[in-house]
């Protein structure tokens, strides 16, 4: 058993170790996530969640390892979240995450942390959200949530970010993929890395058109901006960095930033609820409640909507 004060304590400090061991506990689900959880719960609130996604191959995480170098500049705490479909243990894709953020390991105002998505679907581990919120209690100005590219899931980082970046790449057919995955809905500040490449042009006139054919925005409302960068050498960050903290800036006047963290925390609410029944219902495999509720169903005295309203009902009275 973990001493979850103590921890947090340290984590508050800038620990990393135990930062890390905090989030450990949220991806094994430890039986202590819940106290860890209520200790958390009055030091989060304060960190700027920035969710980078993209296809893969647009350069992600060279665009975030260049993100964390700006922020750094301007003296602000940063930590990096790199959702990845591979374990955390066995390299994959992670190993060149780690490669190309290695400038940053020995700085004490960076964490780095790589998370398997474990088959969860939009992008995601389903333990990203606590994670979020073990670093922005850990004192964090700014938590990077880099999702894995697996084109249209990619949607789910809205609600898991105050601020979404969607990320495309010249010559890469983005435009098109973009329009059918829906991104175009999300993205907040759009960036064109590689912009160096021929068509990074074409690329930004073709995002410019697809945004303005599905508008429908009010006098004041957002209006996304396109930057083009090449993130290898560092050019156009400081011009993302810009556009998200005129982002920030815009959603706590329109007190948007206040709604989107409200609707995160509903989305995160119903997770563990619905989670905590499955794993009730689950519990009831092989009950006599559940082989009656069949034995009803396949005799045509009851229905399979019924029956599971039944079955709600008991296992949450119960």
């Amino acid at each position: 058993m973990q001493d979850v004060p103590t921890l947090v304590e340290q984590a508050r400090e800038g620990r990393p170790r135990a930062v890390a061991r905090l989030i450990s506990l949220v991806e094994g689900a430890s039986p202590q996530l819940r106290e860890v959880m209520a200790a958390l719960a009055p030091l989060a609130g304060n960190a700027y969640v920035v969710g980078l996604t993209g296809s893969p191959g647009v350069g992600k995480s060279t665009s975030t390892s260049a993100l964390v170098a700006s922020y750094r500049r301007a003296g602000k705490r940063v930590a990096v979240l790199a959702v990845d479909p591979s374990s955390p243990f066995s390299g994959g894709a992670l190993l060149g995450d780690r490669i190309r953020m290695a400038d940053h390991a020995s700085d004490p105002g960076v964490y780095i942390r790589s998370m398997a998505t474990r088959g969860h679907l939009g992008g995601l581990a389903w333990a990203a959200p606590q994670a979020v919120r073990v670093l922005d209690a850990a004192g964090f100005d700014v938590v990077l949530v880099e999702t894995v590219g697996v084109g249209q899931s990619e949607v789910e980082i809205a609600s898991q970010a105050d601020t979404s970046v969607v990320l495309l790449a010249p010559g890469m057919g983005d435009g098109i993929q973009a329009a059918k995955a829906g991104i175009l809905e999300i993205g907040d500040v759009y960036v064109v890395n590689k912009a160096d490449r021929d068509g990074a042009d074409a690329t930004v006139r073709e995002l410019n058109h697809m945004l303005g054919l599905g508008e429908s925005r009010r006098p004041g409302d957002w209006r996304p901006p396109i930057v083009k960068t090449v993130a290898a050498r560092g050019e156009g960050i400081d011009e993302v960095v810009e556009a998200l903290e005129k982002h920030r800036a815009w959603m706590e006047e329109h007190g948007v930033l206040t709604a989107r963290r409200a609707a995160r925390a509903a989305h995160e609410v119903e997770t563990i609820a619905v989670t905590t029944l499955r794993e009730r219902i689950g519990d009831l495999r092989g009950d006599r409640r559940l082989e009656a509720l069949a034995a009803r169903i396949v005799a045509g005295g009851l229905d399979p909507y019924a029956a599971a309203d039944e079955l709600v009902a008991g296992v949450t009275e119960g």
